[in-house]
């Protein structure tokens, strides 16, 4: 290792260890056993690490900075990003960013802004399981963003997506939709959650619930679309913005009007909802009332309270060109 000091990262590898476990054990913080702290110890000894001076000063005093994580693939995730810093200036605090992408996974993000000295960290949409997302908790204040079901040491805000689902439905049941379908999230977050509130309030009515397979983004509602073509409806509710898109391109490709044959109706109102040469009607969950909501329960757990709770929003309803009355 001449020439080149040693990291953390130096020390986990040779311990066989994560490297935050390693930070854990540095910072004589609690969280690992007496064997894996004499194990990392002996470990540090060999590489000769020393950890550094001047970020351990830095530490040790606050940097009242916001650790905010978010996906790249998620447009609705910046504008939350957008009224998250307004937010945060209001408080007295800074946001320190870190994204999820591909090759680059939640929990290195994570650990990104805990190197930084982040005070509190705020998840868009977390994927960990409850019990990594309590492993963060036990060390700082942590508030899931979009996601409610991580446990109760978490602070959660966020939007119902049941009461979503029933407004979508109760727009195009009052224009007249009976045959409506649903392409849903996938494998995303809050996916399941917009499934089975679409099917309740389908069977609450009496209605058939069609649910396709779909995904987050454009690609995946335009396989939708392709096998909604085979059996049309007359209205869909796409898990969101992005999503709707791929459906509408789809229809567009193939003819078909909307709303004239067809109506689409989006969730977030994300940016995409708003072209002007798509004017998606949607769900919105507004990003900057949920992204001040999770900064201010940031800043309260930091300034003195010492219990989570959990936020619900409801969303609500806009209307643009893209749902109308079923086809006579």
């Amino acid at each position: 290792m001449t020439g080149k000091r040693p990291t953390l990262m130096d020390v986990a590898e040779a311990a066989g260890v994560s490297r935050a476990l390693v930070s854990i054990i540095m910072r004589d913080a609690p969280g690992a056993s007496d064997a894996t702290r004499l194990k990392v110890q002996e470990a540090a000894r060999e590489l000769g690490y020393r950890p550094d001076s001047r970020a351990r000063l830095l530490r040790s005093s606050r940097t009242r900075l916001l650790g905010l994580s978010f996906s790249t693939a998620h447009a609705f995730h910046a504008e939350i990003v957008d009224a998250a810093y307004a937010g945060a200036t209001v408080r007295g605090y800074d946001i320190a960013l870190s994204a999820v992408a591909n090759g680059r996974p939640e929990t290195r993000a994570v650990e990104s802004l805990l190197d930084l000295g982040c005070e509190a960290l705020i998840l868009i949409s977390p994927s960990l399981s409850p019990e990594e997302l309590a492993g963060y908790a036990a060390r700082l204040p942590v508030i899931s963003l979009l996601r409610d079901d991580v446990g109760d040491s978490l602070d959660s805000v966020s939007s119902d997506d049941h009461a979503g689902i029933r407004i979508a439905v109760e727009h195009l049941f009052s224009l007249g939709h009976r045959r409506i379908a649903h392409v849903d999230g996938g494998q995303a977050v809050s996916s399941p959650q917009r499934r089975a509130a679409f099917q309740s309030e389908m069977a609450s009515r009496g209605l058939d619930a069609r649910v396709i397979a779909g995904g987050p983004t454009e690609e995946d509602g335009l396989r939708a679309g392709s096998e909604l073509q085979q059996d049309l409806p007359t209205a869909v509710v796409a898990f969101n913005d992005r999503c709707a898109l791929g459906v509408w391109e789809s229809f567009r490709a193939a003819g078909l009007r909307v709303p004239e044959d067809v109506s689409i109706l989006g969730y977030d109102d994300s940016q995409f909802a708003r072209l002007s040469y798509v004017q998606l009607s949607s769900i919105s969950q507004d990003a900057p009332l949920l992204a001040r909501a999770a900064v201010d329960r940031a800043v309260d757990r930091l300034e003195g309270s010492t219990s989570a709770a959990h936020l619900v929003r409801t969303p609500h309803l806009v209307v643009r060109g893209t749902t109308g009355e079923v086809p006579g």
